[in-house]
């Protein structure tokens, strides 16, 4: 992905195998990274225990948070697909505890029908 995607808000689909061996230190013996979807310089990474919501911070963004949502703690998600003039798509996530969704925004080169059924995957078990 490009410097001018990433500017443009484009997300796009990552390896999971390779951004695995750079996310061990987060991940739980026996964890595996299933999914992993970058917007920008951030991450939605899925792995067979919790959805990490990884935002990388600051100029360099060497500074880094990991937000670990485990699947059962999602009360429930929306997808708004994009309209003719709005042509951004956004999901957004309720976690159990907060009032406020998580929310992304998703342009058309990714499906947000795809991260949907994903997450519906996880979260519907």
């Amino acid at each position: 992905m490009g410097l001018l995607d990433g500017m443009l808000g484009n997300a796009s689909k990552v390896d999971a195998a390779k951004f695995e061996t750079e996310f061990t230190q987060i991940l739980a013996p026996g964890e595996k990274v299933e999914h992993v979807y970058q917007l920008i310089r951030d991450y939605f990474v899925f792995t067979d225990k919790r959805l990490v919501l990884v935002d990388k911070q600051g100029i360099t963004g060497s500074k880094v948070e990991y937000h670990s949502v485990p699947y059962k703690s999602i009360t429930h998600f929306s997808v708004e697909t994009g309209g003719t003039f709005d042509l951004d798509a956004e999901l957004k996530i309720w976690i159990s505890g907060t009032a406020a969704p998580v929310q992304k925004q998703f342009n058309k080169k990714l499906s947000i029908y795809e991260v949907q059924s994903v997450l519906a995957s996880y979260v519907l078990k």
